[in-house]
């Protein structure tokens, strides 16, 4: 099974014992970056495997490969031999593993650190992408047959990433760390031992002035109670979401929740992509079981799907992926996920009577408009694209308009209820408030389907000026019970409907 591995960057062995100490329970190795030590402190690293009570990697990275150490070679190689002398008779006394690039060549190194059962991590790390070749070069980084090869890369695309999970099956049964730095590479992270890694780095991001050994490296915390790792073999079944950035899902909560309560051999990954070809060639590529989909693929995956539902069919919009014996089909939950949510907080059974105002017009969008017109309300819809308001609008003989004054001045007609579809406002530091050219009276019912922040700008002023508010969260839960009958072909568990954080 693949180990986790505690990324120490404290400025001081102290912090970095008491950093380990908080998080023991859910690694199995540390590694001690010295490059990130203060000066005064890397003379005193020798001690520190015993001190520390695990296994533990000896790192001195450079600052070319994404490290802290500017020196140069000849006092990091001086540091290694401090950190591998006056070995032990007690291995647990002794740093485990060393991680020298694959570009060093010092003998002398490699030889102490053998005679006294250091095991070497030979690595590359590139920093600009991923290279011509991965699993050539992981093949050809074994300098003798005991190493553990490294490679560290910086995806440019998602394409990277799959070519990335390519070359680690190419090298199967080889023992290696293989991974993705960035945002982009989160899920070779979590899927180490689907990837035949040897193990995953980890960083305690909750600590401050400790950061990260290298981009993109999560809590080992989340990795173990979210993500559970240590439950992961390859006849783990995969589910993901897939969007871009992606920056924030509550997705994964929900699903590995469920997943382990229900004792279901599965995990539920984000899959960052810029490209959804990249990815569904990805998806078959892995076996993913099934995903969710989430801005901005809603649409395009629709010529990817062998079979659709009548709601993919009729909104134009597909938010659920299915993998069957036939290929993929596509389901979309968001129009009932959204009724039902929005009913359920206004205590209603249909929107007769009801004047609406929808903020955007893209996927899901689409959902709220059909949902409004199946159950009798009238709405207008306001776009910073008229044409796509217009376009959105048509089929139900709704009203439309520009997010301009005149819309602004078009919702007064159509104010009670407003419903904000778009991502502005998910970014509270760089986005805004996607209405501010309109005043809310008070009376208004406002729902931003944004769950994080839970108050965006948006809903902030609307409560401010006393409108009942609802945040997207709800909706979300709503139509992931959805998404779990289609992945299972039942009905969601009612046990799990009482958990305070599902309601």
């Amino acid at each position: 099974m693949a180990k986790i591995c505690l990324c120490l960057t404290g400025k001081t062995i102290a912090k970095n014992l008491e950093v380990l100490e908080k998080y023991r329970k859910y690694v199995d190795i540390a590694e001690l970056r010295v490059d990130f030590l203060d000066p005064d402190e890397r003379f005193l690293i020798r001690r520190f495997p015993e001190l520390a009570g695990l296994p533990v990697i000896l790192t001195i990275r450079r600052f070319m490969d994404g490290g802290n150490f500017v020196g140069g070679e000849g006092s990091r190689i001086s540091l290694f031999s401090k950190g591998l002398a006056f070995a032990e008779a007690d291995r647990r006394h002794n740093f485990a593993y060393v991680d020298l690039e694959d570009d060093l060549n010092v003998p002398s190194l490699e030889e102490a650190a053998r005679t006294f059962g250091t095991r070497i991590i030979r690595s590359y790390h590139n920093l600009q992408g991923i290279g011509e070749d991965p699993a050539g070069r992981l093949r050809n980084m074994f300098h003798v047959g005991d190493e553990i090869a490294k490679a560290a890369v910086m995806p440019q695309s998602f394409e990277d990433v799959r070519r990335v999970y390519q070359a680690a099956r190419e090298t199967a049964g080889k023992e290696k760390i293989l991974l993705c730095m960035g945002h982009l590479g989160i899920s070779t992270r979590i899927l180490a031992e689907y990837l035949g890694c040897y193990l995953s780095y980890t960083a305690a991001l909750e600590e401050k002035d400790f950061p990260p050994g290298a981009p993109g490296q999560l809590s080992p915390r989340d990795l173990v109670e979210l993500y559970r790792f240590r439950n992961i073999s390859s006849k783990t079944k995969l589910y993901g979401i897939l969007g871009y950035p992606l920056n924030i899902t509550s997705s994964p909560e929900f699903f590995n929740t469920v997943f382990s309560s229900e004792k279901i051999d599965a995990v539920y990954v984000p899959f960052p992509s810029d490209s959804v070809e990249a990815f569904m060639q990805f998806a078959g590529e892995v076996n993913l079981a099934g995903a969710s989909v989430t801005i901005p693929y809603k649409e395009k995956v629709l010529p990817y799907l062998g079979h659709k539902t009548a709601e993919v069919e009729s909104l134009g919009a597909c938010n659920t992926l299915i993998c069957g014996p036939q290929g993929w089909s596509g389901a979309n939950t968001d129009a009932h996920g959204f009724s039902d949510s929005l009913l359920a907080f206004t205590g209603r059974r249909d929107f007769k009577r009801m004047r609406i105002s929808i903020i955007g017009a893209g996927g899901v969008a689409r959902a709220v408009a059909a949902e409004i017109f199946r159950l009798k309300g009238k709405a207008l819809v306001l776009n910073r694209t008229q044409i796509r308001a217009r376009e959105l609008a048509a089929p139900y003989r709704f009203a439309w308009g520009c997010l301009d004054a005149r819309g602004a001045e078009l919702m007064n007609g159509y104010n009670d209820i407003i419903i904000q579809t778009t991502s502005v406002g998910m970014d509270p530091d760089l986005e805004g408030d996607p209405l501010d050219l309109y005043s809310f009276s008070g009376t208004e019912v406002v729902m931003d389907l944004i769950y994080k922040p839970e108050r965006t700008r948006f809903l902030t002023r609307a409560a401010a000026a006393g409108c009942k508010v609802l945040n997207g969260h709800d909706m979300l839960i709503r139509q992931a019970k959805y998404q779990y009958s289609c992945f299972f072909g039942k009905e969601y568990p009612s046990k799990l409907v009482s958990r305070e954080w599902i309601k």
